[in-house]
């Protein structure tokens, strides 16, 4: 003899639980995957620059006159063969020299630290006055 309990329930698979999991893990690889990067890799939302050291240097020993140094501090600060001068006394001083020598050498003595702009803007007022023998001193 047979016992009717009531209608017999399929077993069922949780369908949502199971797309909430799948969806978990392709978010978790996603995010994952995005910060990933290679070992020694510059990030690429800076440029991936940093400041040379000379592994050598040229020592000229010819009879050309001495070179006009220009320097540039972190804070953009000038100086001109050591002495602080503002950005007018510069380029007075580059005027005068290029009507007396304009092939004299420049040397320009840029902070590590200091902004690529100012380096520009010192670099700019000597082309301006016609300088073209100029140099960025570095370290070795």
């Amino acid at each position: 003899m047979r016992i009717d309990l009531g209608e017999d329930e399929q077993p069922e698979i949780g369908l949502i639980a199971l797309i909430d999991c799948i969806f978990f893990l392709l978010m978790f690889f996603m995010v994952a995957t995005s910060f990933k990067q290679k070992v020694g890799e510059m990030p690429m939302k800076e440029l991936p620059i940093t400041l040379p050291v000379a592994q050598t240097s040229l020592d000229r020993e010819d009879a050309s006159p001495p070179p006009l140094t220009i320097g540039v501090d972190k804070e953009g600060k000038l100086y001109l063969d050591g002495n602080k001068v503002t950005v007018q006394d510069l380029h007075d001083r580059l005027r005068l020299e290029a009507a007396s020598n304009p092939h004299r050498p420049i040397r320009i003595d840029g902070d590590e630290m200091a902004r690529y702009q100012n380096i520009v803007h010192v670099l700019d007022l000597c082309q301006f006055e016609g300088f073209t023998h100029i140099s960025m001193h570095t370290r070795q």
